[in-house]
């Protein structure tokens, strides 16, 4: 059984207004969340649901720079797409109603000429192994993840 061996990941946050988020994170400058104009936003920035969908596209590529050199798997590029659908009426507060995504749909183009049972192997790995992929998973999301070999 090995033992714990928890980090710990911090960001922090200011109101700027409407519905507007500036957030920071390490050293890093600071960014704007934001909504669409159709929501009450200025559309100043990308909202919370589109960072979960970019945070799942780079999860999922450190994953595979990372399990792809424990196994050897080479590959000369990789790019994503994803889409999440949602029900507002959970944003509404319908009750019964997730206010998060009900499906996430992952495509994964990867430029590789790894045999397609190699590329399996990678897949699966990465979908137990990413911190993002789960997280969906485990809070009820359908996530579909489509492996292209180009």
């Amino acid at each position: 059984m090995s033992v714990s061996q928890l980090i710990k990941i911090e960001t922090s946050g200011v109101w700027t207004g409407g519905v507007q988020t500036e957030i920071k994170v390490r050293q890093f400058e600071p960014f704007i969340v934001d909504e669409p104009k159709s929501l009450g936003g200025k559309d100043e920035g990308p909202n919370p649901l589109e960072f979960v969908l970019a945070g799942l596209s780079s999860c999922a590529s450190v994953m595979i720079a990372l399990i792809a050199k424990e196994q050897k798997f080479s590959y000369e590029a990789v790019e994503f797409k994803n889409a999440g659908e949602l029900d507002v009426r959970g944003l509404r507060g319908v009750e019964g109603v997730s206010p998060h995504f009900q499906s996430v749909n992952l495509d994964v183009f990867i430029k590789t000429e790894e045999s397609d049972e190699r590329l399996e192997q990678l897949k699966e790995a990465v979908e137990k192994r990413c911190p993002v992929i789960n997280l969906l998973i485990d809070a009820g999301v359908n996530v579909t993840s489509n492996w292209i070999k180009q």
